[in-house]
């Protein structure tokens, strides 16, 4: 009885670090493209998400069609180990494919001023160069809730001047974010990105989380874009439909990063985030790391700023504020949609207008079958 006893431990004992390692391998990242190092602080974020899975609570930003998640009945050809007492519902498991595309921008005059007043009709969409079959939403989003990650260079190279973006950032917080409805968070990077404040909407817990950034290091700016893109704001919550931005501060210059800068601009479209630059180069003439910031607002539909004087950050930040109130949003169906995963060109076109801008993002990826 005693040798029998001693079989089942060893036999238990085996499960168990069976169970161990493969829960183990599946919190391992991929070996690319998120070689993106993580902070200090912070335990090894779980494996990248998928593609946005569809839902009827995504973001108004949302830019890309996705197919909807399915259960794990259907990911196992609708196999499933019901208990005893249960029925096996696996016969009302639905996989849909979803073939609309929401996008999120703003209009502004040939002053620069926004236009809040537009309809639908005033406006046509191309996808991939094709018109839309059809307009199937339209709204003006002036006051959805916001998802707000702020991230601030921590280099050595934007020392001289860290103090100053502080207070600039702590007022724009202060104003930005509504109690009970908005929610941000910060990152500081140097080699690797921080967080020094997690998700929450106590502007109080905001301050304190951008005055404990401290300047040290070489720059990983595209390493920290990635990171909040995806294992901050992909990753959140959400109780319906919200506006996800990124305003990130930097002088553009990265020497540190493990991913590219186009794998940065890629995840934060998967993550349906607007980004916002704010240039810390107050040379008074752009250089290479302008036009990076430039590079990464344009293609996600945002903004890019180049203040001259250190005092012009705060008025970047005001007008960040109040973009984010100013924006219209829109569901279309493509012509020819296809669950191919590749990248689709997105253009919105003002008509019944002259002198028109829209801004929005360049494109979404498509669902993989």
């Amino acid at each position: 009885m005693k040798f029998r006893g001693a079989i089942l431990v060893l036999g238990s004992s085996f499960l168990v670090a069976v169970v161990v390692a493969q829960t183990s391998a599946q919190d391992e990242l991929p070996s690319a493209p998120s070689a993106v190092q993580q902070h200090r602080s912070q335990p090894k974020p779980p494996p990248p998400a998928p593609p946005p899975p569809a839902s009827t609570d995504q973001s108004a930003s949302k830019a890309e069609p996705t197919q909807s998640a399915a259960t794990p009945e259907s990911k196992n050809g609708g196999a499933s180990n019901p208990s005893p007492n249960s029925p096996d519902d696996s016969a009302a498991t639905i996989t849909k494919t979803v073939n609309e595309v929401n996008v999120v921008f703003t209009v502004t005059d040939k002053h620069g001023r926004y236009v809040k007043n537009l309809a639908k009709s005033d406006f046509a969409v191309l996808d991939d160069s094709k018109p839309a079959d059809q307009i199937r939403s339209f709204h003006n989003e002036t006051d959805l809730p916001l998802q707000v990650g702020l991230l601030v260079d921590a280099s050595n190279s934007v020392r001289d001047r860290f103090k100053f973006e502080q207070e600039s950032a702590i007022e724009f917080l202060n104003q930005t974010v509504r109690p009970k409805y908005d929610k941000a968070f910060i990152v500081g990077f140097d080699v690797t990105p921080e967080v020094t404040q997690d998700f929450t909407d106590n502007t109080e817990a905001l301050s304190r989380g951008v005055r404990a950034l401290r300047p040290g290091g070489g720059t990983a700016m595209y390493d920290a874009l990635y990171f909040a893109a995806r294992d901050k704001l992909l990753k959140e919550q959400q109780n319906g439909p919200v506006r996800r931005a990124i305003i990130l501060l930097s002088d553009g210059d990265d020497n540190m990063s493990h991913v590219t800068r186009e794998e940065a601009i890629d995840m934060a479209q998967r993550a349906e985030v607007i980004v916002y630059t704010i240039s810390t180069n107050v040379t008074g003439s752009r250089h290479v790391g302008d036009k990076v910031l430039e590079r990464i607002a344009d293609a996600t539909g945002g903004r890019s700023f180049f203040p001259f004087q250190i005092t012009d950050v705060a008025n970047a930040f005001v007008e960040i504020q109040d973009e984010l109130r100013s924006q219209y949003a829109l569901s279309y169906k493509p012509a020819e949609f296809r669950t191919d995963g590749r990248y689709h060109t997105i253009e919105i076109l003002a008509q019944n207008h002259k002198g028109l801008r829209v801004r929005s993002r360049r494109g979404y990826y498509a669902p993989a079958q």
